[in-house]
């Protein structure tokens, strides 16, 4: 036994470069809290320790349990037996940690682990245990396609044994039944070699039984269910499955009609994620989230090694495809970033895919969501990856595009010839939609690209004839033929490139680019999407990239035939692209304003804001520009740069002014930045915080040179407002700061507004310190009232809310105790390091002494209603104020900790007026006996026989006093009749020392 508790048995494997980590020494440490719980214990012995343990401490109790039943296959049974009988929670905690050991460790289990992983979950499902579904989804996602391994292979058996073995518990959970069909017609598509066929038979026959019997609940599955069934479709069950699916479809189910309704429906993401592992799946997230494009390839290297090395593994590519295309959707920040994009890791499968029919599979993968695609029902991310791999490859990889471009026009009539115009539909949706939704701003590159074989440009001219000869300026025939007319066209004796040479010289491999320059080299796109008579301001643009050539291209812009928006906005954002971020000095000159805002984005700003003089259309085209620019989302800065132009207007507008009483006049046009929001569908106030979070990215100077204008101009929407305030509470320095509250005190900013403060404050006290800090500083600078802040002080934890706890301190340092406050102050919960309350009171009683006496007094009197002398008097109770007075045991606890901060000062004088000497009595003798033992000194204060005469001397109050108070501590405000009973005195300060005499 003492072996045992010095060295546990081992959970994982480690090798001996690793170290422990903090999962395995907490079930280290669980397992021996265990066994010194039960070591030299007769059985009744340990299950009674066991008993207590469990409701002191559950959680070691529980893992180091689950440590033994997965360490010590001798001593499971029982084990598992002493759990069931001692668990609280129906082993809810087992289950999540069973959960999270398999997704975070099951690559690191010791065999003997693993074994008794299966054995715990056979034991767990035959007591119905709820919530062991759960674990079964997340050990399933290990039984990995791709994998033929011994260890993958038994555990692929075993979950199959236990399915099978517990068929009505799995017919209860329709999602795991979906689970297990989508996983096991994944495998047995591997499980194909003579030593695999009997348990590949054992497969077949279950997921048939499956599938026949629970139709309803695997419909559920959706199109991919289509494409796993087209795998195994030779093998007979399933082609005699096939045959009911397409000719008696309802015998499968009364509600199924025909196999167009499974290839409409899209597969949920969980079921395309659960085909990788839970390791795979972070690899490849991190992948296309971390990686840089250009720093890539020894990622790539490293990942095929460990999981695509195997001749196996090449069906893997599929599901990999498929979890790019239809899991991984990054924002509009990661795909205006230079992390590696979804198409380049996507062409890396295909380029390194060497069986033909993984090939196969891998694009039927890529193009599977485009078969059926409706807008309405679809998400143009699970196509956008297929139409840039064929667009960035046709450069440096023209044969992975003529292959894609080939399977994209076979597979129309291939795919299933009655619904070949479905088909053709879907593919015609997708490619619509990637017109519509700018992915690529035309089809010309790709559909008649010369480095396709002359054949194949004839096919997909045929099959795609609606996007390749228009005439609308935007197919593939319409821009190429307009673009040709200024083209020079080489004469015989003019040299040029041949066609191996023009193809040598752009064969660039452009995984070896940033990402940058990839897309660089679409430039020639852009000014080809524009009329003629504008290109070559286009080209001029692109090249110099200033203010004045956007201005000539824009004033050009209102001759006809004017550009579209989304032409516009695609040069723009080509020209804004490697642009210099927004920035100032702290004090900026007229002259630097001047320099910042002579630039491309800025003319067009100028549009903007001179539009209704010059010509309502311009302007139009420029709002609709950049709602365009917004919904691309690679250029993220117009809003706030739109507000920092209308700034440098007002500024330059006032200062032009001479006449002080025009220069008042002059006014900020916020009315832009409406419009500019509501072209957009954006919320004012959202907006606003969308662009200061942008600002802060770039520059704080910014920001903090915008906030007077912008609380100024749009105070319904900015005063008050959480997420606008975080952003700049974050972004300011001890300089910005002052300078915010100088402003606030010149009467030149207002941040706040009384009304619901308590919001905001309560959603505060989670930001940090420096943040908390500048907020209440800014807050005192506005003087906000302490009746604002008193909902939130019973809220405030000394621990947590310190920032808070002590500014809303220092503002109760400067007023003069009331009821409410004292209610509210001791609504607090009473924690030993805690001293907020007495620290108060002991303030306060330097200078109003009586009179927090008096309200403590009537305070602790009034939780004693059965025998407060007020009864007859008191509210009924259904007029008592919602915000419910603090209990009994609250006062006490205060008043306990402030008697012993007034011992340490060795001043009791509180304590001895008569109204508290009154309190205590009665509150002692109508207290309980558990509360007068647990507050004996403090009951020890109270007289018995006659009170004692005030050490100040004062005079006493009047048996009267507390039964006014009382009534008004209960009513909702404070009203004159209080402030006449309790006049206060006028200040004084009390003496350090008090001599006999007093």
């Amino acid at each position: 036994m003492d072996q045992g508790k010095s060295n546990p048995p081992k959970l994982f494997v480690c090798t001996a470069i690793e170290n422990k980590d903090e999962i395995e020494e907490r079930y280290e440490r669980a397992y021996k809290y265990l066994q010194t719980l039960i070591a030299d214990c007769s059985e009744k012995e340990a299950h009674d320790a066991l008993n207590n343990a469990i409701c002191k401490n559950p959680e070691d109790v529980s893992l180091g349990m689950l440590m033994s039943i997965l360490t010590e296959p001798h001593n499971a049974s029982k084990c598992y037996r002493d759990l069931t009988l001692i668990t609280r929670d129906g082993l809810a905690c087992v289950l999540n940690s069973l959960s999270n050991l398999i997704l975070e460790r099951y690559l690191r289990f010791q065999d003997t682990t693993r074994n008794q992983l299966l054995w715990l979950i056979k034991e767990m499902i035959r007591n119905a245990v709820n919530g062991v579904d759960s674990v079964c989804w997340n050990l399933m996602r290990y039984a990995s396609g791709g994998d033929i391994t011994p260890k993958n292979i038994q555990l692929v058996e075993s979950l199959l044994d236990i399915y099978i073995e517990n068929r009505g518990w799995l017919d209860k959970y329709p999602v795991l039944i979906c689970m297990v069909v989508y996983t096991y017609l994944r495998l047995i598509e591997d499980h194909n070699m003579s030593p695999l066929l009997p348990l590949r038979q054992k497969e077949v026959n279950f997921v048939i039984s499956l599938i026949r019997e629970r139709f309803s609940e695997v419909l559920t599955l959706g199109r991919d269910l289509v494409r796993l069934l087209q795998n195994v479709a030779r093998i007979p069950e399933f082609n005699q499955l096939w045959q009911d699916m397409l000719t008696n479809p309802k015998s499968l189910c009364p509600s199924f009609t025909n196999i167009s309704q499974l290839l409409q429906t899209r597969t949920s993401r969980r079921y395309l994620q659960s085909r990788l592992t839970p390791d795979m799946e972070r690899k490849l997230v991190f992948l296309t989230s971390q990686v840089r494009f250009g720093h890539h390839k020894r990622y790539q290297e490293w990942f095929q090694r460990q999981y695509l090395a195997t001749p196996e593994s090449q069906s893997l590519r599929s599901d990999m495809i498929r979890f790019i295309v239809g899991v991984i959707h990054p924002t509009n920040e990661l795909l205006c970033s230079d992390i590696i994009p979804r198409w380049a890791v996507i062409g890396w499968l295909l380029t390194t895919c060497t069986s033909n029919v993984a090939a196969s599979n891998a694009k039927l993968a890529l193009f599977y969501d485009w078969l059926f695609y409706d807008s309405e029902k679809d998400n143009i991310m699970n196509i956008e990856p297929a139409i840039l791999v064929m667009h960035h490859s046709m450069r440096s990889h023209p044969a992975v595009t003529a292959t894609l471009l080939d399977f994209l026009c076979r597979i129309i009539p291939n795919f299933y010839p009655p619904y070949a115009d479905k088909v053709r539909q879907g593919i015609f949706n997708s490619l619509q939609q990637i017109i519509e939704k700018r992915v690529l701003p035309n089809l010309q590159p790709l559909f008649d690209s010369p480095k396709l074989d002359r054949e194949l440009r004839t096919t997909v001219r045929d099959t795609f004839k609606e996007f390749c000869g228009n005439g609308n300026g935007e197919g593939v025939a319409g821009i190429k033929d307009e673009g040709n007319e200024d083209l020079p066209v080489p004469g015989p004796e003019e040299p040029a490139f041949s066609d191996d040479d023009e193809e040598a010289a752009e064969d660039t491999d452009d995984d070896d680019l940033p990402l940058s320059e990839v897309r660089a080299r679409e430039r020639p796109e852009l000014a080809a999407a524009l009329p003629i008579t504008l290109r070559p301001l286009a080209e001029t643009l692109l090249d110099e990239r200033t203010g004045s050539a956007a201005t000539a291209l824009l004033n050009a812009a209102t001759d006809t035939p004017m550009p579209t928006p989304v032409a516009l906005a695609d040069l723009f954002l080509a020209v804004l692209q490697d642009a210099p971020t927004l920035k100032i000095s702290k004090s900026p000159t007229p002259a630097e304003l001047d320099a910042i805002i002579d630039g491309p984005l800025f003319s067009l700003l100028t549009c903007l804001l001179n539009g209704r003089n010059n010509g309502e259309s311009r302007r139009k085209l420029v709002m609709d520009t950049l709602k365009e620019m917004h919904l691309q989302g690679s250029f993220r800065n117009q809003g706030y740069c739109l507000l920092f132009y209308l700034k440098v207007r007002y500024e330059h507008d006032r200062r032009a002014e001479r006449d002080l009483i025009k220069r008042r006049d002059v006014k900020f046009k916020a009315d832009v930045y409406k419009d500019y929001c509501n072209n957009l569908d954006l919320k004012l106030a959202e907006s606003l915080a969308d662009d200061f979070e942008r600002c802060q990215e770039c520059d704080a100077n910014t920001l903090v040179w915008l906030i007077p204008d912008v609380y100024r101009e749009f105070k319904e929407a900015a005063q008050n407002h959480i997420r606008l305030l975080h952003v700049i509470v974050s972004t300011l320095d001890a300089t910005q700061l002052q300078r915010l509250v100088c402003l606030t005190l010149q009467g030149t900013l207002m941040m706040f507004k009384s009304d619901d403060i308590t919001t905001m404050l309560s959603t505060s006290l989670g930001w940090e310190t420096f943040e908390q800090y500048c907020l209440w500083q800014l807050l005192t600078a506005h003087d906000i009232s302490v009746e604002d802040v008193l909902p939130i002080i019973p809220k405030l934890s000394y621990k947590d809310h310190a920032e808070a706890l002590t500014s809303v301190l220092l503002m109760l340092k400067q007023e003069r105790p009331t009821a409410e406050v004292v209610r509210q102050i001791f609504c607090r919960l009473v924690e030993e390091e805690d001293t907020f309350v007495m620290s108060t009171l002991m303030y306060w009683c330097q200078d109003y002494e009586d009179k927090v006496g008096d309200l403590v007094a009537v305070l602790l009197s009034t939780r004693y209603p059965g025998t407060s002398p007020n009864k007859r008097k008191r509210p009924g109770k259904h007029s008592i104020s919602p915000n419910a007075p603090p209990s009994a045991e609250l006062v006490l606890g205060h008043l306990e900790q402030l008697r012993v901060g007034c011992v340490e000062q060795d001043d009791m004088s509180i304590f001895n007026m008569e109204c508290m000497q009154k309190a205590l009595q009665q509150a002692q003798s109508n207290s309980s006996d558990n509360l007068r033992r647990q507050y004996s000194d403090l009951f020890a204060l109270a007289w018995e026989d006659e009170l004692p005469i005030s050490r100040r001397a004062r005079k006493l109050v009047s048996s009267t006093v507390p039964l006014q108070i009382s009534q008004n501590l209960h009513s909702s405000n404070e009203d004159s009749e209080e402030e006449e009973i309790l006049k206060p005195k006028q200040p004084k300060r009390r003496k350090k020392a008090i001599s006999d005499s007093d």
